[in-house]
């Protein structure tokens, strides 16, 4: 009997083994759950946002033909460098190797300490101005849901001035609130919340662009884009240029990608579901930005506003256009969060390990939330989250032009993180010779793209400047 029992133990031991290591990954990890639909939804819920609103502009820079064309062509680099960055998830072998679990580990795992430093200051930087950018955007859709209730009141002739700031200034206040949560952007809900709205503003604006072209009975805009007369020749240069970079930020999602591969399950190996969600969410995110980019040129031609929901080339439905720069508000609160926090933790890291014995940066005070237990009150976090948050909002203030920023964001990040890194990763990896057509073929996609950074870039920063020649700092922009 006891041998018996012994027996039922020593099974019932294996058992339990067998679960526990059944339950968790090789980095000891729980099991990663996830496949191709939830990682191609993670990546549209990352890549559909304020960009999609820039596209009808950017096209009507470019034309029928051009304006298509540079969009394939940029969803043909972002596929294809998204492919060589799924092959660095793991360093040495593509199944078994060492994981890395965000784009920087995978940038000091496999090409070490000076690209590492250079590529961290280059994605913070990133972050930082898309946080300003989230903020211009924010402002100017709740401006624009005063101005569309004005014109339903006044009519669409009154002139209904509005000044940006005190809602750049009421979204900051907003940020400050949220950004004391610890680790809000873990919090779950969040993605769908995101989600839902960037799909709500996305959907109407298409869809007011249908209606527009139906009810003109015809499709605006020309085979060469934006005419000259209505700009100067220079002016359309330079026009054509930031429309690259407009679509380059619409693109801009490989910073998230190692992220995102790291919840998927294998077997098969990670890189080989990775490679089919790319391929999935691109060609989605491909077909809707070519749908509402065009739509947008379509209904309103040369004229096609910067921001398609809120350049009042719409008046009505006045309901309609309320819900979806309210979903855009909703969006921009929570992205803001989703793309500062991985700075205020690399910053509040950094002192901590520097400083660990200081009282202002350790010490925690308890306050009692009812209903939600103890929050804890640290107060560097508080200082520094604060400032943070204050400066990008006064940035904001001083240069409120949402296609400008765009640009320079999309140029300023696309070459960098989506070409140059994972470009050199994969060189590395695979152990290319340098020389070989592969590389040679590689370095000049690499440079081939720099060109169009430095390109979008110049034709952004040129936007600034014409813009601010007319801008009068504090002044009402509306």
């Amino acid at each position: 009997m006891d041998e018996n029992a012994a027996a039922a133990t020593k099974n019932h031991h294996q058992n339990y083994n067998h679960q526990v290591f059944e339950s968790f990954d090789d980095d000891n990890r729980l099991k990663r759950t996830g496949n191709v639909w939830t990682a191609s939804a993670h990546i549209i819920t990352a890549v559909i946002g304020s960009g999609v609103l820039s596209l009808a502009w950017a096209i009507a820079q470019l034309g029928w033909v051009a304006g298509p064309a540079v969009m394939f062509m940029f969803s043909f680099v972002t596929f294809y460098t998204s492919s060589l960055l799924t092959d660095c998830y793991r360093t040495a072998d593509p199944v078994s190797g060492k994981r890395n679990y965000t784009y920087m580990d995978a940038v000091r795992s496999i090409l070490g300490g000076a690209k590492f430093k250079t590529c961290g200051l280059i994605q913070y930087l990133n972050l930082f101005g898309i946080a300003v950018g989230y903020t211009i955007a924010a402002s100017i859709s709740m401006m624009a849901i005063k101005r569309s209730n004005c014109f339903h009141e006044n009519g669409e002739k009154s002139p209904c001035h509005t000044s940006s700031y005190p809602y750049m200034i009421m979204f900051g206040v907003m940020e400050i609130f949220m950004s004391q949560i610890p680790d809000f952007d873990q919090i779950w809900w969040l993605s769908i919340v995101a989600a839902v709205m960037s799909f709500t503003y996305s959907a109407i604006g298409l869809g007011l662009g249908i209606a527009q072209v139906a009810a003109n009975g015809a499709f605006k805009g020309s085979l060469t884009g934006i005419s000259i007369g209505t700009v100067t020749q220079t002016q359309k240069i330079w026009r054509t240029f930031q429309a690259l970079g407009d679509i380059a930020f619409a693109y801009s999602y490989s910073v998230i990608l190692i992220e995102i591969q790291d919840t998927i399950r294998s077997p098969p190996a990670e890189s080989k579901t990775m490679k089919k969600a790319a391929k999935v969410s691109i060609a989605v995110t491909t077909a809707f930005y070519l749908l509402c980019g065009c739509m947008g040129y379509a209904a309103f031609g040369d004229f096609a506003p910067g921001n398609l929901l809120t350049g009042f080339g719409f008046y009505n439905p006045f309901w309609l256009l309320d819900i979806a720069n309210a979903a855009i508000v909703v969006h921009l609160v929570g992205a803001y969060q989703v793309f500062c926090q991985p700075i205020f933790a690399f910053v509040e890291k950094q002192v901590a390990h520097r400083w660990p014995e200081n009282y202002f940066l350790t010490k925690e005070i308890k306050i009692p939330v009812p209903g939600c237990g103890t929050y804890k009150l640290n107060l560097f976090r508080l200082v520094w989250r604060t400032g943070f948050v204050i400066s990008t909002t006064v940035i904001s203030m001083l240069l409120p032009f949402f296609n400008d920023v765009v640009g320079i964001l999309g140029a300023f990040g696309f070459w960098p993180l989506t070409v140059y890194f994972p470009v050199e990763m994969y060189i590395a990896q695979k152990r290319i010779g340098k020389w070989s057509t592969r590389w040679i073929c590689l370095q000049m996609l690499s440079m081939a793209c720099l060109v169009m950074s430095v390109v979008a870039g110049a034709g952004s920063i040129a936007g600034v400047i014409i813009d601010l020649k007319v801008y009068k700092p504090f002044k009402p922009s509306y």
